[in-house]
């Protein structure tokens, strides 16, 4: 498997005997109470499609963030991009203002780990019921139909997202790059595909590209989820189109 596609794919000791130090060589022991505690160091839990780079988190700070998660995802989807405040968010998750800020330096940061994070749960899910398309685009594309549809229960809180990805400058790269590997990762996983070529993985990228598009055409109302069906359907395509020798008929990987 080539690089690129591997990375699309972590008491104390009693003492007896005489002490020195009172006038018949001895001293009383400590007092109990007195003793040093020790420590215990939290345990650090990693994070799904987490920043590389970022250190892992507490149990106690990943249950707060996802609290923050939840809050974002449950006011955007009420009310959209708009509805998504941060004073709202921190009061809707139980952290003081300051604390959000933290975990998130803006609205687009913390919209885009949303997005993050949704992505997050869509790929568990295809992962229990993957699609059973015959070829390698048919079951891409029956993956990312699935996704729209799963957009499509959730409007406002997709095209709080989408704008959230559109309006992000450079210093939410890292979080949008982490949002495309995670797409990336959907793909390769729905192709069924060991090995795939170096064409293919070009074609993957330009299917997550034509798929963010037909997202954002969607959420204007400028294309029907039929015309995005077709679409998505044809850019799939590319994914037999650049396989050596037919290979994109190949069923799924045992």
């Amino acid at each position: 498997m080539t690089a690129e596609a591997r990375q699309a794919r972590r008491g104390p000791e009693r003492v007896s005997g005489p002490r020195p130090g009172g006038a018949d060589g001895t001293e009383p022991a400590p007092d109990p109470a007195a003793r040093p505690r020790t420590r215990t160091t939290p345990r650090a839990v990693p994070q799904p499609g987490a920043v590389p780079g970022s250190p892992p988190l507490t149990e106690r700070q990943e249950a707060r963030r996802r609290r923050i998660l939840h809050a974002s995802a449950q006011l955007a989807g009420r009310g959209g991009f708009d509805a998504v405040q941060m004073r709202e968010v921190a009061e809707a998750a139980g952290v003081a203002l300051g604390t959000l800020y933290r975990y998130f330096p803006s609205k687009i940061h913390l919209l885009v780990a949303t997005m993050q994070d949704q992505l997050q749960h869509l790929h568990t899910t295809l992962r229990k019921r993957p699609p059973g398309g015959a070829t390698a685009a048919e079951r891409v594309a029956e993956t990312l139909m699935r996704a729209f549809r799963a957009l499509q229960r959730e409007p406002q809180l997709a095209d709080a997202m989408v704008r959230a990805l559109t309006f992000a400058d450079r210093s939410v790269s890292p979080e949008v790059d982490t949002v495309s590997r995670q797409t990336t990762a959907i793909i390769l996983d729905a192709t069924g595909l060991d090995d795939p070529t170096p064409e293919q993985l070009s074609a993957v990228r330009v299917i997550e590209h034509t798929w963010h598009s037909a997202l954002i055409t969607w959420l204007s109302g400028r294309a029907s989820i039929a015309q995005v069906k077709i679409d998505i359907e044809t850019v799939c395509r590319l994914i037999d189109l650049t396989a050596p020798d037919g290979a994109g008929r190949q069923g799924r990987r045992g």
